[in-house]
């Protein structure tokens, strides 16, 4: 069965869980735990994407990630590649660190980002990695000595969090070091990581009430919350397969979009592809390379080797190109 595509929108709340192949170890000790968060914050910080928990273990980890001017994928290529490299160098070895793909649901915010947030936080003390709740206030590889104040992490948005709890700090955090204690007896959470309708409805029982009563709902894989979020979502998801099933249907490819944003600014098509750092022309391949992979769905990899780039610059390109297309009221389909 093929595997379904990710799911991703500006805005979009994100539980994503990365794993070691084979359950191999991808932190080995704690120099390898702080190049990974060197990582992870210049790539937050470049790209916008606002962190509200996270939770390093030793052969996986956690994030609750908001998506920025960078699509997920292109956040998560760039942090796993950079690290995977890093730490084959370190110790010598060859060959792939992580899982074929990390694990991502994107997440109904209100009323699972709370849980959400507890259930990550308390993985390192689920796990054993911690012995008590007043240590993990003080476990630097978690998001929670953040929230608690113990640690400082300025990428994170501990204060989108606290906010959730109580206006003023203080309060804010006492009330979450409470809501975070009521968790710790709750043991895993499956219908917070997988199960699809499990997840979605909150476990079995709801789902065999559910069903003793005839009533029929969705779930999906890829998505934490309601029948009417995931409706929404799928809603918006199918609208973008069917733009780009259009594109094709109809003969439009990347050599008339490069002469559609040539028309666009008035400029030569040679000028659009033109390499140089010149403004006009950064410009235009910056919103030529975001049309081409959030509209047409070619893949960063594929539009890098196109345009003679590395995929990171494209991916930089990508984000340029949106902040350009909203500000300015640019459209694609003036033609279609």
């Amino acid at each position: 069965m093929p595997r379904q595509a990710r799911i991703d929108a500006p805005g979009a709340v994100h539980h994503v869980i990365v794993r070691g192949i084979e359950r191999c170890d991808i932190f080995r000790d704690n120099q390898d735990r702080h190049d990974w968060i060197e990582r992870l914050a210049t790539i937050l910080e470049e790209t916008a994407t606002p962190c509200f928990a996270w939770a390093l273990m030793s052969n996986h980890a956690h994030f609750l990630l908001r998506t920025g001017r960078l699509p997920l994928a292109g956040v998560m290529r760039r942090l796993l590649t950079g690290y995977a490299v890093r730490f084959n160098r370190r110790y010598m070895r060859h060959g792939q660190l992580f899982q074929n793909r990390y694990k991502s649901i994107l997440c109904q915010e209100d009323p699972y980002l709370k849980e959400l947030v507890r259930y990550i936080h308390l993985n390192p003390l689920r796990v054993g990695l911690v012995s008590d709740l007043k240590e993990l206030d003080r476990y630097p590889f978690t998001g929670h000595s953040t929230l608690m104040g113990h640690t400082e992490q300025p990428w994170q948005d501990a204060g989108y969090v606290l906010n959730l709890f109580a206006k003023q700090i203080p309060t804010a955090r006492k009330r979450y070091r409470a809501f975070v204690e009521k968790g710790v007896d709750q043991g895993r959470r499956p219908e917070l990581i997988g199960g699809g309708l499990l997840r979605s409805l909150g476990g079995w029982q709801t789902v065999k009430t559910m069903r003793a009563a005839r009533q029929h709902t969705k779930g999906d894989e890829r998505i934490l919350g309601d029948t009417d979020f995931i409706d929404r979502v799928l809603a918006a998801s199918n609208d973008a397969l069917e733009r780009k099933a259009v594109y094709r249907s109809q003969g439009y490819d990347f050599d008339w979009l490069v002469k559609r944003v040539a028309e666009l600014l008035a400029m030569d098509v040679g000028d659009v592809l033109k390499r140089g750092r010149y403004p006009q022309t950064v410009k235009a391949r910056s919103i030529l390379l975001y049309w081409a992979h959030r509209e047409f769905g070619i893949p960063t990899t594929e539009l890098a080797r196109r345009m003679s780039l590395s995929q990171p610059a494209v991916s930089h390109s990508v984000a340029r190109g949106e902040k350009l297309v909203r500000e300015n009221g640019y459209t694609l389909s003036a033609h279609l």
